[in-house]
């Protein structure tokens, strides 16, 4: 059974579900040339942990390398993940500038006050990749499920780019399920891969 970690902060409620580490397995699937229908598929393993440290973001780590393959291991990914509201003076930030007073967020009541027109809460999610891409996406958090789309994305001259992406994660009987598709410049989205994953800890 899960149970919420103790001193999650009150904001970062509707994410309980995702705290921790997971390890799976999914398959990675892409055309190379759009005038050809030949498909290149891989399997994978894959970690993920979420995690807090009291401030009002979870971390989100995740690793992955190909399965029976001599092929080097796949890009990590490093992020944030948080409910999209202002910024006010209890947040630490610009850089290392420590944030006063406290949260408007008290009271389950205060965190009610968030949610969308759909039941949910907007979220947003920043990721980095270690091929010189930073990535925001917009999203939404329902239940035990997360919706995202990239809302922008900023990478160095040398970084392979591609132009929009779209992140689908929930939980299916315990297990932590997610789909990502991926648009290629001057392209429409496509699916690119997915995974199941089990809650390790």
């Amino acid at each position: 059974m899960f149970v919420i970690p103790e001193n999650l902060p009150l904001e970062l409620t509707p994410f309980a579900f995702l705290i921790g580490k997971w390890e799976g397995t999914g398959v990675i699937s892409y055309k190379v040339n759009e005038d050809d229908d030949s498909v290149v598929e891989y399997e994978f393993k894959q970690r993920i942990e979420f995690a807090h440290d009291g401030s009002n973001a979870l971390t989100y780590v995740s690793s992955a390398e190909l399965i029976d393959s001599d092929l080097p291991a796949l890009p990590s990914e490093l992020g944030y993940w948080r409910l999209a509201r202002p910024a006010e003076e209890s947040d630490h930030g610009p850089g290392m500038i420590v944030g006063s007073g406290e949260s408007k967020i008290q009271s389950r009541e205060d965190l009610e006050k968030l949610r969308n027109a759909e039941g949910g809460f907007d979220i947003q999610v920043s990721t980095l990749h270690p091929g010189g891409v930073a990535e925001l996406y917009n999203g939404k958090i329902k239940g035990a499920r997360v919706d995202l789309a990239s809302a922008h994305g900023v990478a160095f001259e040398t970084a392979k780019t591609y132009r929009h992406s779209t992140r689908l994660y929930g939980q299916v009987e315990g297990a932590l399920l997610w789909v990502w598709e991926i648009a290629m410049p001057g392209r429409e989205l496509k699916p690119h891969a997915s995974a199941r994953l089990e809650r390790i800890e």
